[in-house]
C-alpha cells in the first residue's frame, strides 16, 4: 500500500489497522491548509503512553480518525508538498508532531519565528504540541527525532526536582527508558543522586551506564535503603511499584511524580487506600514547558534544552539507531513497544 494511515483501536491498543488514503495528487487544499509528506519519525514507549491516556489528555484529538479508531501522534520530520497557507512554502522541512501516515493535510500559519497548527480541532490543545519548527537536514536528524521529545521531558523533570526537592535522592522507575536516562544524566550533572528501579533483564544494561548510584530490581522496591529525603519519578506508571515506594519511605518522600505508563498494564492500583507520603501528581511536560518559556523566554529555554541534549547525545555511545521502512516494519516496532520487549539500547526511526 503506497498511501496509508496507521490506525489504533482506542479501546484495545493491540488492535491496529492500515487504511488507504488518497494519493497526494488527489488532495485539494482549502485556504490556510498545507499538504505534508512524513519523512521520518521515532517510536518509543512514550508514544504508547499517548495512546494509554489519549482520552484523558486529548492525544486522540490531534489527528482524528474513524469512530473508535485513533492515530497515535509521533515526533519527527515532514516536508511541505503543496501549500495554500500564507508564509508556508512548498519544500519547507518541518519538525514537530505528526501522525503515523505517509502524508497528511493540516492548517498551518506562521507564528513567533516558526509555525503553528491552526486546525480548528486542535484549538485549545497544548501549544508545545501545536508548534512546528523549520528543520534543515543535519547529520543528527535521527537522534533529534528520537531524543528531543524525550529529553525535553527529562530536562523539565530535573528542573522540577531541583526546585521542589533539591536535596532528595531521586528514585526513577523504568530506569532504562530514554526519558529516565536523560533525567539521570541531568541529575548527575548537578551533583545530586539517582537510584534506578528496573526489570531483571535490564539490570546489567543500566548498571553499565554508570548514571545511577544504585540499580534495584522492581521486586526489591519495598526494601530500598536510602538515607535522607527521597523523590519518586514514576516513568513506569506501575501502581504496585508506586505503592511499594510510598510505603517504604512514607513522610521521607518529599515529591512523587507520575510521568509515563511504560507498564501500562499495571496502572490500576490494588487498593483505593491513600498512600503514605505526598499524593502522586501527574507530570504534564507541556505545562512545565510553558512556565519555563514564560520565565526564561522561549529562545533561552530552547537554548538550554538544546545544549543539554547535545551533551547527552555525545555521551550516549551506547545508543544504536535502527531505521525501519514501510508499514509492516512500523507494525513490528509498534508491537514491540506495546509489549515492553523493545531493547533499551536501540532507538527506532520509521520511514513511511
Amino acid at each position: 500500500m503506497e498511501n496509508w494511515d496507521f490506525l489504533v483501536d482506542k479501546a484495545d491498543l493491540s488492535r491496529t489497522e492500515l487504511r488507504p488514503i488518497p494519493a497526494p495528487d488527489a488532495i485539494e487544499l482549502a485556504l490556510g491548509e498545507a499538504l505534508l509528506a512524513v519523512e521520518r519519525f521515532s517510536f518509543t514507549a512514550n508514544n504508547i503512553t499517548y495512546g494509554v491516556v489519549g482520552d484523558q489528555l486529548g492525544y486522540w484529538r490531534f489527528f482524528p480518525a474513524f469512530e473508535g479508531w485513533g492515530r497515535i501522534p509521533v515526533w519527527g520530520f515532514a516536508r511541505v508538498l503543496r501549500s495554500n497557507a500564507e508564509g508556508v512554502a512548498e519544500g519547507l522541512r518541518l519538525y514537530g508532531y505528526l501522525p503515523m501516515s505517509t502524508h497528511f493535510v493540516t492548517g498551518v500559519r506562521t507564528s513567533g519565528g516558526g509555525y503553528a497548527d491552526a486546525s480548528a480541532h486542535r484549538a485549545g490543545l497544548p501549544a508545545a504540541y501545536n508548534r512546528y519548527v523549520d528543520a534543515p537536514e543535519t547529520a543528527r536528524d535521527d537522534h533529534v527525532a528520537l531524543l528531543k521529545p524525550l529529553f525535553t521531558t527529562s530536562f523539565l523533570l530535573d528542573d522540577l526536582l531541583e526546585e521542589a526537592a533539591p536535596d532528595a535522592t531521586a528514585i526513577i522507575s523504568s530506569a532504562s527508558s530514554k526519558t529516565a536516562l536523560g533525567l539521570a544524566s541531568m541529575i548527575a550533572q548537578r551533583g545530586a543522586k539517582a537510584v534506578a528501579l528496573t526489570s531483571d533483564r535490564n539490570v546489567a544494561f543500566v548498571e553499565g551506564l554508570g548514571l545511577y548510584g544504585q540499580v534495584v530490581r522492581y521486586d526489591d522496591a519495598a526494601r530500598l535503603d536510602i538515607d535522607g529525603p527521597v523523590a519518586f519519578v514514576d516513568v513506569a506508571g506501575d501502581a504496585g511499584v508506586r505503592e511499594a515506594v510510598h510505603r517504604r519511605f512514607g513522610d521521607r518522600l518529599v515529591h512523587s511524580a507520575v510521568v509515563g505508563a511504560t507498564h501500562h498494564e499495571a496502572r490500576a492500583p490494588a487498593t483505593e487506600e491513600p498512600l503514605p507520603g505526598p499524593k502522586p501528581a501527574f507530570f504534564f511536560a507541556p505545562d512545565r514547558l510553558a512556565k519555563r518559556s514564560a520565565d526564561w523566554g522561549a529562545s533561552a529555554f530552547n537554548d538550554r534544552v538544546r545544549d543539554a541534549m547535545t551533551r547527552f547525545i555525545e555521551e550516549s555511545d551506547w545508543l544504536r539507531i535502527e531505521r525501519h521502512r514501510g508499514p509492516e516494519a512500523l507494525a513490528d516496532v509498534y508491537a514491540s513497544a506495546l509489549s515492553g520487549t523493545a531493547s533499551s539500547d536501540v532507538g527506532h526511526i520509521v520511514l513511511p
